[in-house]
């Protein structure tokens, strides 16, 4: 009986100070100024620039409120990252573009970077995470 009674001690001494360790920090995304209020909006957060633009290592999609939304991504470690979004107002799950591909609907990343001839750069969308939480915001 002894035994079981320090096992369940054990168990429950790592997960009270698994509770207390964090092993990342926060990143808010606010996004400003779209166009309307309508379909969804999709954010994905990027660990480098071989997987910029293409699979973020976290994403999600969020409603729109008073032509502007807001996400939260917890828990990301130390390192360099990107982000990118783009509101699919018709709701169809893809980013539509024209003949020429160019897009026909809101997008935007990280640092308000924007691309010429071409979508933004890994170079111009970076930021670090470091030792607090950081805050993005994408004004389009």
């Amino acid at each position: 009986m002894s035994t079981v009674v320090k096992i369940f001690i054990f168990f429950l001494f790592s997960q009270l100070l698994n509770a207390q360790t964090t092993t990342g920090q926060d990143i808010t995304v606010k996004i400003n100024n779209l166009e309307s209020n309508k379909g969804k909006v999709y954010v994905a957060v990027y660990d480098s620039e071989g997987s910029f633009l293409n699979t973020g290592i976290k994403s999600t999609t969020t409603i729109i409120t008073g032509n502007s939304c807001e996400v939260t991504f917890n828990d990301i470690p130390k390192g360099v990252y990107a982000i990118s979004m783009f509101h699919d107002e018709n709701d169809n799950n893809k980013m539509d573009s024209n003949f020429l591909g160019i897009p026909k609907e809101d997008y935007g990343c990280s640092n308000n970077a924007r691309g010429f001839m071409g979508p933004p750069k890994w170079e111009d969308a970076k930021f670090e995470v470091k030792d607090k939480s950081i805050t993005q915001t994408i004004t389009l």
